[in-house]
């Protein structure tokens, strides 16, 4: 009660201190110091409302999230959409970070006696969502508030693209949950390959899909198909990631010297190389982490703690950033359908894991845990929503209006329930025992 009483003094004087530079510093001094201003509020206030929700058995990055929304441009506006820009600047290390330790999480060897139950329950669940979604945007698309693809074949190839974008899971706040619960067992390796074979999929599935629309619909063309353009991503990115990790793995290997600094640089140069070669750096960098795991194992445990040292700065102003621009207006745009999608999403995720789970035999691991860890959804979502609506002005912005609504219910609610499946898997039990201990043995805020 104590240690609840101390953080909720300290959340309310730092927003004290936050509104009172904004209320009374110059107008002109502002924009200089907004990054370090933006920056530091993050680190702090968040810090404290994710140390509250742990306290609430949540995600700690549910307080960011909830910090970053409530002191957001669209609520408090502590967080201008400015400071939340430049919030941003984090954002290619921090995804870098998250999926190079979903590859170190991955342990070829150990999961091996598991894959063929993965590889069931993922497919299943990807390939029926996807079918089905598409089945139902098809019939339903006349009724929906978006403008006519074109006849009954284009208006398929319409559905197809939505359906693809729909099904998505989140690699990023899957692996950011496991990581800062410390999850550890079947439940949390299982929903790992999942999320990481589905963004795999979506990439192919999403590919396909646009390639049928433009002929069906005649869209814009360019010189280079999405077709080839996405399997450069998805090929060249493995590739990539798995070279720059074998260098990586050497460095660990020979010399293995300020892990924390260099971990840190590893995860900016995927970030950079990424975005200059048109890569996917979440696949980047989860290829860096898998050769490290399964050839480097030796030193793993090392570059593990190195990354536990350097996570958590980063994933508070990541999430933080990622709940101040959360854009509440597409909400109120399209909610009702939003919420009516995001209800059968999670209904038809739920049946497909338990079909997959009894098809797979796998009795390890409840079927009705399984579909809590598939719920969030983000970061590549919104990219190829964004392709969609450039390559279809009109239905295509509309639907892209509908995934950022739809990703900003899911990256909300998804990390709870999935922290919660963990609990009740008993793979987070050890750290929810320990947590009072561990909140009165801490000092100052």
């Amino acid at each position: 009660m104590v240690q609840l009483v101390r953080r909720v003094g300290g959340l309310f004087f730092v927003i004290m201190a936050v509104v009172i530079v904004q209320r009374f510093a110059p107008d002109t001094a502002i924009p200089e110091r907004s990054v370090a201003l933006a920056l530091g509020f993050a680190l702090i206030a968040a810090s404290l409302l994710g140390h509250l929700t742990e306290l609430l058995r949540l995600p700690r990055l549910s307080g960011y999230l909830l910090f970053g929304l409530l002191c957001g441009p669209y609520l408090l506006n502590l967080i201008t959409s400015s400071m939340a820009q430049e919030l941003e600047i984090v954002n290619g290390l921090a995804i870098g970070l998250i999926a190079f330790i979903a590859g170190l999480e991955l342990n070829l060897k150990h999961l091996r006696q598991r894959m063929r139950a993965m590889l069931i329950i993922g497919g299943v669940s990807i390939v029926g969502l996807f079918t089905l979604l598409t089945i139902v945007l098809w019939i339903a698309w006349p009724w929906l508030p978006f403008a006519s693809p074109g006849g009954p074949l284009a208006r398929l190839a319409a559905s197809a693209v939505t359906a693809g974008l729909v099904v998505s899971f989140s690699p990023t706040v899957s692996i950011a949950v496991i990581a800062e619960s410390r999850a550890k067992g079947p439940l949390s390796e299982l929903v790992l390959a999942i999320v990481v074979m589905g963004d795999l999929v979506l990439i192919v599935f999403f590919a396909l899909a646009m390639q049928f629309a433009q002929w069906a619909i005649g869209g814009p063309t360019s010189d280079v198909s999405i077709l080839v353009h996405l399997s450069w991503e998805l090929v060249g990115s493995l590739a990539f990631g798995a070279l720059v990790g074998g260098f990586f793995g050497l460095y660990l290997k020979y010399v293995g010297r300020e892990l924390t600094l260099i971990l840190l640089g590893l995860c900016v140069l995927l970030a950079i190389a990424s975005a200059a070669l048109h890569l996917e750096l979440v696949l980047s960098a989860l290829a860096a982490g898998l050769v490290v795991e399964n050839i480097v194992s030796s030193e793993g445990n090392e570059l593990k703690e190195a990354v536990e040292r350097s996570a958590l700065p980063v994933l508070i102003v990541f999430f933080a950033a990622a709940g101040a621009s959360l854009q509440l207006d597409a909400l109120a745009t399209i909610g009702w359908l939003a919420l009516g999608l995001a209800a059968l999403r999670l209904i038809l995720i739920r049946k497909a894991t338990a079909i997959g789970t009894k098809l797979a035999g796998l009795t390890e691991i409840p079927d009705n845990l399984i579909w809590m860890g598939l719920i969030s959804q983000a970061g590549v979502t919104l990219g190829l929503a964004t392709i969609v609506a450039t390559e279809f002005p009109g239905w295509g912005s509309e639907i892209r209006t509908l995934i950022v609504a739809l990703t900003g219910l899911h990256v909300l609610v998804g990390p709870v329930i999935f922290r919660s499946a963990l609990s009740k898997a008993g793979e987070i039990g050890k750290l929810d025992a320990n947590l009072e201990e561990q909140h009165a043995s801490s000092e100052g805020f």
